[in-house]
């Protein structure tokens, strides 16, 4: 096969996987006229093949896929200038199939498809080279929003912090999370204001301020005692001194256990990211990713949504969000729509919470409906998170 004819869909996965699986010399596009009029899509998708290391000729011939004889003769002409063709019909319409169905039945024309369930391409008419055929895609979470003609931005953790220094202290900063949960928002609060640092100057690692600090909203934030306490036995902080209910002095581990410890959701955030690499089951694993709806430069009126975790596992794509708080559905309904966007059928998404989950059966009649799985307090504390990530990929 030197010439591959993809039949358009609207799944964005189903249009970049077999040209990537067969690396074919030239892939023609049977699509609509907006998207074979679309210059910057198409150009997207040439330099998403760049990236990948895949060189090919990419051809878009409009057709309203909606419209049988209008795809069949459009097919007709393809395979008369291309003869070493063959037809990828895992996507497209009704219409577009049953064009291809009749080419193929006065034609030797070879057609194949694509399983989502099997990952594994199989042989529909005279194409034995795609027969019980293993996918071997693997794609990262770069990939997920680029196929998708989004874009990813580097998030709350940068890509510039070697992860792999702190796994042993995001377990620590975990387990003191959850020992204090009810009261980490008002513990992060006090943190944020006794570490503040004037504008344009180098945060500083050693703090010194009063017990009790002006906290969000004008509400007084006390110290807790405890917990400054179990982040000092954690290593998080160190010579802590405490001096009555006057005035409060440590020193932070070092900027990014700074950075973590200033900010709400880093806890479980990072407990969870380093969950997904514990699993040793994905490909690709991404904390804090940002995704750029439109991809391309950065602009005023960018849409953008931040991924509290994403991994890949070949072609799967795995949204979760993690929520210190209450779930609102408003949160699930956004993790349904970023899922469906980015990720196609063959992605999943979960939510993790420190709710329990018997606290709001709402929350988890919604996240079934959208096909979201609910990870709550209990599995949290009961060690079971990296099983339920286990599950996630079944």
């Amino acid at each position: 096969m030197k010439t591959l004819i993809e039949l358009y869909d609207e799944r964005p996965l189903l249009n970049v996987l077999c040209t990537e699986m067969f690396r074919p010399e030239r892939t023609v596009f049977v699509c609509p006229p907006e998207v074979g009029n679309n210059k910057h899509m198409q150009e997207k998708m040439r330099a998403y093949f760049a990236r990948r290391g895949v060189h090919c000729e990419l051809i878009f011939k409009p057709a309203s896929l909606l419209d049988a004889s209008q795809v069949g003769k459009c097919l007709k002409e393809l395979v008369e200038v291309y003869p070493d063709c063959a037809i990828d019909v895992a996507g497209g319409t009704d219409a577009a199939l049953f064009a291809s169905g009749a080419l193929c039945a006065v034609s030797d024309t070879p057609a194949f498809t694509y399983s989502r369930k099997r990952n594994a391409f199989f042989d529909i008419h005279n194409a034995p080279f795609a027969h019980n055929l293993p996918c071997t895609v693997k794609l990262s979470v770069r990939d997920s929003f680029e196929i998708a003609g989004g874009s990813m931005r580097t998030g709350r953790v940068g890509d510039d912090i070697d992860i792999a220094k702190y796994m042993s202290l995001i377990d620590k900063l975990f387990n003191v999370y959850l020992r204090f949960r009810r009261d980490w928002p008002k513990i992060v609060n006090y943190m944020q204001r006794i570490s503040q640092c004037p504008e344009g100057t180098a945060p500083q690692m050693h703090v010194e301020g009063a017990y009790t600090v002006k906290g969000d909203y004008g509400r007084r934030v006390y110290a807790n005692e405890k917990a400054l306490r179990a982040m000092e036995e954690a290593g998080l902080i160190a010579d802590l001194r405490i001096s009555g209910n006057d005035s409060v002095a440590f020193t932070f581990h070092d900027a990014v256990i700074r950075k973590w410890l200033r900010d709400v959701g880093s806890a479980l955030e990072m407990y969870t990211y380093k969950a997904c690499l514990d699993t040793g089951l994905f490909d690709d694993v991404r904390v804090s990713a940002i995704v750029d709806w439109n991809g391309g430069k950065v602009q005023k009126d960018s849409v953008t949504n931040e991924l509290d975790v994403m991994c890949t596992r070949g072609v799967s794509t795995y949204f979760i969000s993690c929520k210190t708080g209450s779930v609102q559905t408003e949160a699930l309904n956004e993790l349904a729509i970023l899922r469906d966007r980015f990720g196609s059928k063959v992605a999943r998404a979960a939510i993790v919470t420190c709710e329990r989950g018997g606290s709001s059966a709402s929350m988890r009649n919604r996240g079934r409906e959208l096909e979201i799985d609910v990870i709550d307090l209990h599995d949290l504390q009961s060690g079971n998170l990296k099983a339920c990530l286990k599950a996630l990929t079944r």
